[in-house]
């Protein structure tokens, strides 16, 4: 009797593993998965605020750099002002050197008539020498013959008087007029060198600050596209924590059903064999009234009569259990068996000065990618840097682990889909951020984050 309980105990809970598909992911308690369910909704409650602490900073740096680019536009005009103003002391002082020039030329005339007027001074010195100065001019006016000719002396005497005041008169006139004019325009084209010295000061100045204001906004911009792609990684994080929380909630359900199940069976059970072991007190009682001695020997023979349908019917349920067959590659003993099949082309480390999280295997033709475990798909979808990938969160002795399956050409498993270690789930591929055909596969002890702090190498968990 107590050999068909357990007979049929172990008929059920094969039968519910087969249905499961992957009973061990259900082995843990419920208490331990709700323990899980709520680590992983704190760690959604992180990555939210994560979220919107980025968002915040975004858009601080995005003020910043509107600022920046404000204060960009506010130079530009100055040096665009600058520039004109340059422009016009240039034709300034280009209209200044014509005008020296022309007064070049006019000094050289005005130099050749002081010169001139000069050799006629020498002249009169040298007569005024000669002759004893105003004596000279009294001879004239001696000289004359009659009244009308002293006349005409004293006119001439007092014309050339009034000529040799009014030669030295100009040539005084003429000297002040020079200096004057070459102070005027040395004094004008030093001040314009002056200004347009002071301008091209206030451009470098300017064209310095609009050099800085064009640093700061790119330093803005990368720092902001840094966060930008900061906020991308912790929504996918975000995305992963709500499809792993699910996954969950789905292996409770599971749980909570398989028990509910192996409950109800086992209460079958035992009513069943209560039953049993009735009728068959019963009917020996029966059999004792009649014959006591005849009712022991058919006691003795019914027992093992009993015992023998008891063998033959706990033997039963086990052939009816479907094997289901091996896949590509084998599925290895230890807990993780190889994704598939091919060799290890990168393994996990330092990369291209980025931290690769897992390992590449890489193999030709239709290669099919595996589970390494037991678990769920929390998710299955195309992303821009992994392409088609698939997460799986699995629950192995209380720890939570998750496995990334990245580049498929093909997914074969969908979100929430229960499935067994060595089950196909795509087709190796290329796709995303990848280079030749591989599976670029992350191993997780714990949930799957944007820093992939939790990543282990898979190396030291998988067959090499």
């Amino acid at each position: 009797m107590k050999k068909n309980i357990i007979a049929m105990n172990a008929s059920i809970m094969i039968g519910l593993g087969s249905i499961l598909a992957a009973p061990s992911v259900y082995a843990e308690s419920i208490s331990d998965l709700e323990k899980q369910k709520e680590s992983i909704q704190e760690k959604r409650s992180g990555v939210e605020s994560n979220i919107s602490d980025t968002e915040k900073k975004i858009d601080n740096l995005q003020d910043k750099q509107m600022t920046a680019e404000d204060q960009i536009a506010a130079i530009e005009a100055k040096i665009a002002e600058s520039a004109k103003k340059i422009d016009a002391k240039n034709a300034e002082i280009t209209q200044t050197k014509k005008e020296i020039e022309a007064l070049k030329e006019e000094i050289k005339v005005l130099k050749e008539r002081i010169a001139k007027r000069n050799e006629v001074l020498k002249e009169r010195a040298l007569s005024f020498q000669e002759t004893g100065g105003d004596v000279n001019y009294l001879e004239v006016l001696f000289g004359s013959s009659s009244f009308g000719d002293l006349v005409d002396r004293v006119g001439a005497v007092a014309t050339i008087a009034e000529a040799d005041r009014d030669i030295l008169k100009q040539h005084e006139l003429d000297k002040k007029d020079l200096e004057e004019k070459q102070n005027a325009v040395e004094t004008k084209l030093a001040s314009l060198e002056v200004a347009k010295a002071e301008l091209l000061e206030i451009q470098k100045q300017q064209k310095q600050q609009k050099q800085e204001k064009d640093a700061l906004v790119k330093k803005l911009k990368q720092q902001t596209e840094k966060h930008e792609h900061e906020k991308m990684g912790l929504e996918e994080e975000k995305a992963n924590l709500a499809a792993q929380e699910k996954a969950i909630k789905s292996a409770i359900s599971l749980e909570h059903q398989r028990q509910a199940e192996l409950e109800a069976a086992r209460k079958k059970a035992a009513a069943e064999a209560k039953k049993r072991a009735e009728q068959e007190a019963a009917q020996a009682a029966a059999q004792a009234a009649s014959q006591a001695s005849e009712s022991k020997k058919q006691s003795t023979s019914s027992g093992y009569s009993a015992k023998s349908n008891s063998s033959s019917s706990s033997s039963q349920p086990s052939s009816n259990v479907s094997q289901a067959p091996a896949p590509t590659p084998a599925v290895s003993s230890g807990t993780f068996t190889r994704p598939s099949a091919g060799y290890v082309s990168s393994t996990m480390g330092e990369r291209w000065n980025k931290q690769h999280a897992g390992i590449d295997i890489a193999a030709s033709g239709t290669v099919p990618i595996v589970a390494a475990a037991d678990g769920v798909v929390s998710r299955s979808y195309f992303s821009s840097s992994y392409g088609n990938v698939i997460f799986v969160t699995h629950s192995i002795g209380g720890q939570q682990w998750t496995t990334v399956y990245a580049h498929l050409s093909s997914r074969q498993a969908s979100e929430g889909a229960v499935v067994a270690k060595g089950q196909q789930i795509g087709i190796m591929g290329n796709t995303g951020h990848s280079f030749g055909q591989h599976l670029h596969f992350e191993l997780h002890k714990g949930a799957w984050n944007y820093s992939k702090s939790n990543a282990v190498n898979p190396l030291n968990y998988i067959p090499n």
